[in-house]
């Protein structure tokens, strides 16, 4: 990976991920963690209120259940179907999660890799491309939906997305 491919600023269209959290139903979360302090146990909480079926994978907690779920050490234990791989590890282990992954596509339906905040590993992307999923890297579902769908505008935050002044009309 070159440090360009680290550095540079990655650009998704906001049709392209509203598209994939419509249509996702199921996420396998590989690094969920049962310690409710950690990121991916809060962002996995806050998919499961959404409607997201989501599986945690981690071989540290295989046998304890994660919210409600049934832990798992790896992608291949879990019964289809699965729609998106969410890769909450450090880059350089997204690579075998990914070739995991395209091993699994077409047996357990799965489109897309996520890959969350921090995580970039552009070789990896390009392997999953090449086989014809979709990659997001360095973007937190979470957080997503939330700008992409209004509620981070609860908190304050201006989203650009949704507004309550009425829209300007064009002389």
């Amino acid at each position: 990976m070159t440090p360009d491919a680290v550095t540079a600023p990655l650009y998704y269209e906001d049709s392209e991920i509203r598209t994939i959290l419509r249509e996702t139903r199921t996420i396998a979360m590989v690094g969920a963690s049962p310690n409710w302090v950690r990121p991916s146990n809060f962002a996995m909480k806050y998919l499961q209120g959404k409607g997201y079926w989501v599986i945690p994978v981690n071989p540290g907690a295989v046998g304890r259940d994660v919210l409600g779920e049934r832990v798992y050490a790896k992608l291949a234990d879990i019964p289809p179907p699965i729609d998106v791989v969410d890769i909450f590890r450090n880059s350089e282990a997204a690579s075998p999660i990914v070739d995991e992954a395209l091993d699994l596509a077409a047996s357990h339906g799965i489109r897309v890799i996520w890959m969350q905040l921090g995580v970039r590993n552009a070789d990896a992307a390009r392997r999953a491309e090449a086989a014809g999923l979709e990659v997001i890297m360095d973007r937190c579902m979470k957080i997503e939906y939330g700008r992409l769908f209004g509620e981070i505008g609860w908190c304050g935050v201006n989203s650009g997305i949704i507004s309550s002044k009425r829209p300007r009309m064009s002389p």
